[in-house]
């Protein structure tokens, strides 16, 4: 006997409706198995791995892959002796000094001349469209300065000009305990709250247990202060850097990291920039300072640039 057609509508209309809800059941588990894994919102995401090895560490497996072999050789043949001219025209020999830097920006935990720290280094290479072999090239350190520098506050205000200074009473004086030498520092109420927090923190890994280190020896500085600095030591690369530098926005400090014998914490010769970055605290700084909001000027490992 045939089934009226109401009921046969009736049934087709049913069936649809069951088979959307398995549909739907199906693609809410999956959904769930998806998300079983990821932190709730109660649950907050990791913070970066803290950094406290004075050099790179990884397993040895993992930093020796056969493919990037000739890349690691050309990279220990340039570390040291590579002729080039990373900041502005001033030469450099070698690329030890910035060698901590490139290594945070890889996420490589390799030593410098290894394989692996040559596969990080063609995976960030790949990632910004360049020559993917592993060799540190001039050109591939120079698109990591272009964004290092675009990560700087500083930097991207003074291309529409130097920007205004704060008034000094909106500013705050640095305890006595965290000044080098005894020099008054006034700064950013934010930048010093975060660099006191980075300052615990990089005491409590162990990376600065002399009491000297990561004291301040300069942070706001005003246009007047710049200039006559600037003339004490024989000029600052110009008249318009004598005048507007990122110390005048009282967000930039610069901090004792210690320095080559018979240097000062602030010379800019290649000998102490280079010891400086070889220590356990620069090193430190390097990986985990942007959990603080600081970035550094890569070409002073001291200074350091809070960026809110």
């Amino acid at each position: 006997m045939d089934t009226p057609a109401p009921a046969r509508r009736l049934t087709r209309y049913l069936g649809r409706i069951a088979l959307i809800a398995v549909l739907l059941l199906a693609a809410f588990i999956g959904w769930r198995l998806a998300r079983r894994d990821l932190p709730t919102a109660a649950e907050p995401l990791p913070a970066a791995r803290p950094v406290t090895s004075s050099s790179p560490v990884a397993a040895p497996g993992d930093c020796a892959p056969p493919a990037f072999t000739a890349a690691a050789a050309n990279n220990a043949a340039g570390i040291d002796t590579l002729a080039w001219s990373p900041f502005r025209n001033r030469p450099e020999t070698g690329w030890r000094t910035y060698a901590p830097r490139i290594a945070a920006e890889i996420a490589s935990d390799c030593p410098y001349d290894s394989a692996g720290f040559a596969e990080a280094l063609s995976r960030y290479q790949a990632a910004h469209r360049l020559p993917a072999d592993g060799r540190l090239t001039p050109e591939t350190f120079e698109r990591m300065r272009i964004a290092w520098d675009l990560q700087r506050p500083f930097q991207r205000a003074a291309r529409l000009g130097c920007p205004p200074a704060p008034d000094p009473a909106t500013l705050q004086a640095a305890a006595p305990a965290e000044l080098y030498g005894g020099k008054p520092a006034l700064a950013d109420p934010g930048a010093l709250a975060a660099y006191r927090r980075m300052a615990a923190d990089a005491r409590a890994a162990g990376v600065a247990s002399d009491p000297t280190l990561l004291t301040i020896f300069s942070a706001f500085r005003d246009q007047a202060a710049d200039a006559e600095r600037c003339a004490r030591q024989g000029g600052c690369g110009g008249p318009a850097r004598a005048v507007c530098s990122a110390h005048r926005t009282g967000t930039a400090l610069d901090l004792n990291l210690g320095h080559a014998p018979g240097a000062r914490p602030d010379s800019t010769e290649d000998a102490n920039r280079l010891w400086m970055s070889q220590t356990p605290l620069y090193r430190w700084l390097v990986r985990n300072a942007a959990r603080y909001g600081f970035v550094n000027y890569a070409f002073e490992p001291w200074h350091w640039e809070w960026a809110g």
